[in-house]
């Protein structure tokens, strides 16, 4: 099971908070499985993305809540999982019904959080299962990696760094360190991101022989 793409949530009918994902690293990583023979289930947030090919069940959701429901309903049949969606953190505390008309200089929105997807389903992570999660980092790169790993039940963790160019939210090309239980297990070059894909892919067959 693998999620990937952002989250929208609603301000209004016609306005939302979001993030600048395309989606491309999940879906990567999904054509690899797939043209591994594995069964994969693939949860999307919005992403213009062609749906990839040869995957058992496509998912569209918008909403942080929709993607947990889609992921909550799916975990317990998974073997492994990829968190590589960028969920939003936060949503507006209220959607307004109608579409908020421009009336002063200032608006303020109240926020709560959304629920912690990878936090949730791991603390219901059973023997067989492997999660694997993201970190996109702008400082305390490590640091903040390893804080993931432990505090959600990772197996790995694959850290993606603002500060590489051409990496990350956007880009077909990335640059990634992948970080076990025991610290760095690999980096990458600068690759696109369909070869990145495949580099995770070895490090989750390795855990799992």
């Amino acid at each position: 099971m693998i999620t990937a793409g952002p989250t929208h949530e609603a301000i209004d009918p016609v306005r939302f908070v979001g993030n600048h994902s395309s989606g491309k690293m999940g879906y990567a990583i999904a054509n690899s499985f797939a043209r591994e023979g594995a069964q994969v289930t693939l949860i999307s947030g919005p992403s213009s993305l062609d749906q990839p090919v040869g995957i058992s069940n496509f998912i569209a959701v918008t909403s942080a809540e929709e993607m947990f429901k889609g992921a909550e309903q799916n975990y317990g049949d998974a073997d492994i999982i990829v968190f590589a969606a960028a969920i939003a953190d936060y949503r507006p505390k209220s959607v307004a019904k109608e579409k908020i008309k421009k009336k002063a200089e200032d608006m303020s929105i109240e926020m709560e959080k959304t629920i912690d997807i990878a936090k949730t389903l791991g603390e219901q992570k059973q023997k067989h299962q492997l999660n694997i999660g993201f970190a996109l980092e702008t400082e305390n790169e490590e640091a903040n990696a390893l804080k993931k790993l432990k505090n959600k039940n990772f197996d790995l963790v694959v850290l993606n760094s603002l500060r590489d160019e051409n990496a990350a939210f956007g880009h077909n090309t990335n640059k990634v360190k992948i970080y076990g239980q025991k610290g760095l297990l690999t980096e990458s070059e600068l690759l696109s991101k369909s070869k990145v894909a495949d580099i995770i892919l070895n490090q989750i067959y390795k855990l799992s022989i």
